[in-house]
């Protein structure tokens, strides 16, 4: 008999059609003092890994500036048979770069506004916010994923 852990596993497709359609990834990273620091923010799907944008003084830069280790959990359901989640142990990569950082600031503008496409002025005003702002793309090491509506009520 299968463990449940196999059981409530998503397949490949199913993993990258729930990170694509989710919208606030929960981001930890390792505290100077020793604390977990957890944020939730929205991120975008490149290439199979998630991004993020924020600002380049915030906390969690700068812990990662120290430690590049961060786990990202993504979730959703309210009831035991309906959550479903990643988590996903990555090594976190900071771009700088205004032509790096600008691209990402228009994808996430474009998910969250339901797709609309990035005006010329928009994309003007996005490029003039994300001269104090980074991308950190997160580099997946491992991922855990669950999907309890697998166990058909059964637990």
């Amino acid at each position: 008999m299968a463990r449940k852990r196999d059981q409530i596993k998503m397949s490949e497709p199913e993993l990258g059609a729930f990170l694509a359609s989710e919208r606030v990834v929960s981001v930890s990273t390792n505290g100077r003092d020793g604390w977990p620091h957890v944020m939730a923010l929205w991120y975008v799907m490149r290439d199979g890994e998630p991004w993020i944008y924020t600002y380049a003084a915030s906390q969690k830069v700068r812990n990662l500036e120290r430690d590049d280790r961060a786990t990202l959990m993504i979730e959703t359901g309210n009831e035991y048979q309906e959550l479903r989640g990643v988590m996903l142990k990555t090594h976190a990569e900071i771009h700088r770069e205004l032509d790096e950082v600008a691209p990402v600031a228009e994808e996430l503008f474009a998910k969250y506004q339901g797709g609309t496409e990035v005006d010329a002025a928009t994309r003007d005003a996005l490029r003039a916010q994300a001269a104090k702002r980074v991308a950190i793309r997160f580099r997946v090491s491992e991922t855990t994923s669950w999907d309890h509506s697998k166990l058909g009520g059964t637990y």
